[in-house]
């Protein structure tokens, strides 16, 4: 009995040496729409294996109105992060609010656009005199086909653009009432789910960008560490989805059980994140300073924007390429 009890004093003596766990901190994390849409599939599969925690981090993601309500959320201090696209803080900076990009979701850019096979469109000057259907008018998608359409000569009235919600978007091109549209991955298979057969044209004139992180300038001044941690989990999920498309889905599907059975599709769509989003960009995260300045200066050209900001004003890269 004493050499038990001995042992147990010194199992206590040991346990009580080492150091205690610190609890968790808890963000709150803002994306621009519900956090069940796919596009924001790298985040929640970062929350599904557990990334964040191994961060130390309880994250709890919550919608806004879209990237710039995120970004004058986050520029009010409500938020320390969350989720734009890397055009947004052009915008924002503008006016006034005080946030950068500080890491982007792949080298590519989030809008596409897609065009039925048998309309005989094969390149963007095709199309116009064509109806293209995009989100709304105020949305990065919409900016992005513009600036793709002005890269080789055409004006945005050169083309019927029609703004139909993110539902009508890709419904009333499935349904043949347009021979075009302009959006996010997911929207390209929603269209070929309905029946519609797509093919994506290149979009190489006009470099608008991916999905970014984004945080305000105190945040990144006073808690650079907490930011190094959110951004390397995050990028870990996409990084995920990069490595293995069919894996990264069971993940998604058991993170979001809504898209049990929808499968087929949920792969689809990462398979084209990986393929025209997320592919090519080293270190993963990392904003090109280059093509940051050249979209603003579509966005100032077209009265986007009032005025230019100063380009290390609008993005920092002091968060990407920091493995644990």
């Amino acid at each position: 009995m004493k050499k038990i009890l001995a042992s147990l004093g010194c199992a206590m003596a040991v346990t009580s040496a080492l150091p205690a766990m610190a609890a968790p901190e808890e963000i709150t994390y803002l994306l621009p729409a519900p956090p069940n849409t796919v596009a924001f599939a790298p985040w929640m599969i970062a929350q599904q294996k557990g990334y964040y925690a191994e961060e130390n981090l309880k994250v709890t993601f919550v919608a806004a109105k879209g990237g710039v309500d995120v970004a004058k959320q986050i520029g009010a201090g409500n938020a320390v992060i969350g989720g734009a696209i890397g055009d947004t803080p052009i915008i924002v900076r503008a006016n006034g609010v005080p946030v950068k990009a500080i890491a982007v979701l792949g080298a590519g850019s989030l809008t596409m656009v897609g065009v039925h096979k048998d309309e005989g469109i094969k390149d963007l000057k095709d199309l116009k005199g064509k109806t293209v259907t995009v989100m709304s008018y105020t949305d990065t998608t919409y900016y992005a086909l513009l600036g793709n359409m002005k890269s080789i000569g055409l004006g945005k009235s050169d083309a019927a653009i029609q703004a139909a919600g993110p539902s009508g978007v890709w419904q009333i091109f499935a349904g043949g009432k347009s021979q075009a549209l302009a959006g996010v991955p997911d929207w390209i298979v929603s269209a070929t789910d309905a029946g519609a057969k797509v093919e994506i044209l290149e979009t190489n004139g006009f470099k608008s960008m991916a999905q970014a992180i984004i945080a305000s300038d105190e945040t990144i001044k006073t808690k650079p560490e907490l930011l190094k941690r959110l951004v390397r989990a995050t990028l870990r999920g996409m990084e995920d989805i990069m490595k293995d498309p069919k894996a990264a889905t069971a993940t998604y599907v058991a993170a979001v059980p809504a898209y049990k059975g929808k499968e087929a599709s949920i792969e689809q769509i990462f398979n084209l994140y990986r393929k025209y989003v997320y592919a090519n960009q080293q270190p993963v995260g990392q904003i090109d300073a280059a093509r940051m300045e050249n979209v603003q200066k579509f966005y100032v050209s077209e009265g986007i924007v009032s005025k230019a900001a100063a380009v290390n004003d609008l993005f920092t890269n002091q968060f990407v390429g920091t493995a644990r």
